[in-house]
């Protein structure tokens, strides 16, 4: 079988794969729905029904009810759950008039309010907007004498539904459709899967989600703190600041030895600015707007794109100046909705490891290559894995139609040349207004996937702030953008990173590298003429002077994550040695502070990812 035949037949085993898994929990949703309200009708109460959609790991369900859920009521709600999968009912779908669905949803509020919007052609059963062309009907469907309007799909019969396979996970407060001034619901989540054992798997990742949780080890390890009175926008610690500046500084680095040009731009910029790139039309809700008289209005930057173009038309530019790379590291500001914050995954102020390069169009080819080459190289250097998307023109697009077709089969084609053709994802409608984009889509640690980097083609703000260059036969021409961030946004990719490593930095990227450890106070001289001696050398260092059990200092250290410890005790003065121990409690013996400075200066060089080959060269010699 041809290697393009093979992807084929994989993409086919994965949708089905999906397809099942999106109808075992639809349907769960639904046997969610009748337990939740067969429990309240025990207690004469009115349990008003939301939405209950499947989700990504599993499913949800909204409902009003008379009072807050208590733990014994999930207990309660599984069990009838099971009970309900036993009977082996049959889903049955019925397509309504709306005048029948009303009657029938006549003590319903919230699915009231849904038939108006699907019957007008808004929106879908659970609420989400619909493009014009998607105009839906009127449908429920119907088990055990459950009813709800539904689209579907649904699995056959509610037996289909191992019980071995669910397990209902937490409750939550949700605003009805994400509205801040609407009634707040109870949103009960569950999980439900093929297998009892890829139930038991999901658990497990996140049970180990929680324990990497971002949030948490940032506390915990002292790298950042979120504040109420700045929400989405981090105070970074000193610890924190030394990792970002870790990643930027090699970032800085590796770019000017690969002909990047750094520049910084205002960070508060005109709307005139913002009306000549389109975002002013395209992206002003998510702008922070700053009034300042009836004549003047000011915002602060989401993105660096328009500056770019401004320090490119400060000068005459040749076909000989391209391609043009102008990187930007500037703290931008998004003003992203309260309800969609999270930690440093969701935030309001940002930097980016931006770039915007000019070129020719002939020169598109060739600069994507070495831009994939940077992914390599960076997402290597983490032990990530990632793959590539395609994300077509929105609905919401600038410019015409042959430019942007030109556009997206230049892409094509470049996907194709680089991984095959059908083995990315196309996410219709997923480009930006002004040019289709590749995503750079990361798995981590536990497989799961986040959109990091992107490499947008950009036909056309070029043209709408007028850049030109002189071609070969003296014509003037207009460049070709990229826009692309591989980091992405650094506050994200730190997030992630926390995540991933579960807080244990590589040596490179950690805060603190190294802890001296007296074994007792009259060590500590010792202690800090070693420390002295390595911070010389480029590395971070920390005395240990805490009057506290040996031990203790040592699960201290542990703790917090610092890769390599010094245990310091009356030989290691007499010898002039050092005893490392690493983070993983593995020892290394005695060496001397010369020994252990090349071993750690070519770990941290080396960008290891862990520190295994620090042990193997100290065990070896090498």
């Amino acid at each position: 079988m041809a290697r393009g035949e093979h992807a084929r037949v994989a993409t086919v085993e994965s949708n089905e794969h999906a397809d099942r898994l999106h109808r075992l929990r639809h349907s769960s949703a639904h046997i969610m729905a009748q337990a939740v309200r067969e429990r309240f009708q025990q207690e004469d109460g009115q349990v008003s029904l939301g939405v209950g959609p499947a989700t990504a790991d599993g499913f949800y369900y909204d409902f009003l009810l008379p009072r807050t859920l208590r733990e014994d009521d999930l207990g309660w709600i599984e069990q009838r759950m099971r009970e309900i999968i036993a009977g082996g009912y049959p889903f049955e779908l019925r397509e309504l008039a709306a005048d029948e669905a009303r009657r029938l949803f006549a003590d319903e509020p919230f699915k009231l309010e849904l038939i108006e919007g699907i019957e007008a052609g808004n929106v879908d059963d659970n609420g989400e907007p619909l493009p014009e062309h998607e105009a839906t009907a009127l449908t429920v469907y119907q088990h055990d004498g459950f009813v709800d309007l539904c689209r579907g799909p649904h699995v056959e019969r509610t037996s289909d539904v191992d019980p071995a396979a669910l397990k209902l996970l937490t409750v939550a407060g949700a605003y009805w459709r994400g509205d801040e001034r609407r009634p707040m619901l109870q949103r009960i989540y569950g999980t439900v899967w093929k297998t009892p054992e890829d139930l038991a798997q999901f658990l497990w990742r996140r049970e180990e989600a929680e324990r990497r949780d971002h949030r948490k080890l940032g506390r915990e390890l002292e790298l950042f703190h979120l504040d109420p009175t700045a929400p989405g926008m981090p105070y970074w610690l000193p610890k924190g600041v030394k990792i970002l500046n870790q990643l930027l500084d090699f970032w800085r680095k590796d770019h000017e030895e690969r002909g990047y040009q750094e520049i910084s731009s205002p960070l508060v910029n005109d709307k005139s600015l913002w009306e000549t790139s389109g975002h002013w039309d395209h992206y002003k809700d998510n702008m922070f707007i700053i009034p300042v008289d009836e004549h003047t209005t000011y915002a602060l930057k989401p993105m660096n794109c328009p500056n770019a173009h401004v320090v490119y038309n400060l000068k005459a530019r040749s076909y000989r100046d391209l391609p043009l790379r102008l990187s930007d590291c500037d703290i931008l500001h998004r003003y992203e909705r309260s309800g969609t914050l999270h930690g440093l995954l969701r935030v309001r102020r940002m930097q980016q490891d931006d770039a915007h390069i000019f070129v020719t169009p002939d020169q598109i080819g060739d600069e994507y290559a070495r831009i994939f080459e940077i992914c390599d190289f960076y997402y290597s250097i983490f032990g990530l894995r990632y793959e590539l998307r395609l994300g077509t023109r929105p609905d919401d697009y600038i410019g015409d139609l042959e430019t942007w077709d030109r556009a997206e089969r230049t892409l094509k084609t470049i996907l194709d040349e680089r991984v095959g053709a059908g083995r990315y994802t196309i996410e219709e409608g997923d480009g930006a207004f002004y040019g289709p984009k590749i995503d750079i889509v990361m798995y981590d640690a536990l497989g799961r996937q986040w959109q990091m980097g992107t490499i947008q083609l950009d036909f056309n703000l070029p043209r709408r702030f007028n850049c030109t260059y002189t071609d070969s036969d003296g014509q003037r021409k207009t460049p070709v953008v990229i826009h692309r961030v591989i980091y992405g946004t650094l506050e994200r990719f730190l997030g992630i990173l926390i995540e991933h490593f579960a807080g244990a930095f590589p040596l490179w990227l950690s805060p603190v590298q190294v802890r001296a450890i007296p074994v007792r106070l009259e060590q500590s001289d010792y202690a800090e003429e070693v420390a002295s001696q390595l911070h010389s050398a480029g590395l971070r260092v920390e005395v240990d002077h805490e009057d506290a059990a040996l031990s203790a200092k040592i699960r201290k250290a542990q703790l917090e994550k610092v890769p390599v410890m010094l245990v310091l005790g009356q030989r290691e003065v007499d010898q002039k040695q050092v005893t490392p121990r690493l983070r993983t409690g593995e020892k290394l013996g005695a060496m001397s502070l010369e020994r252990l400075t090349e071993l750690l200066r070519k770990t941290v060089d080396s960008k290891a990812v862990d520190l295994e080959g620090l042990a193997q060269a100290a065990a070896t010699g090498a």
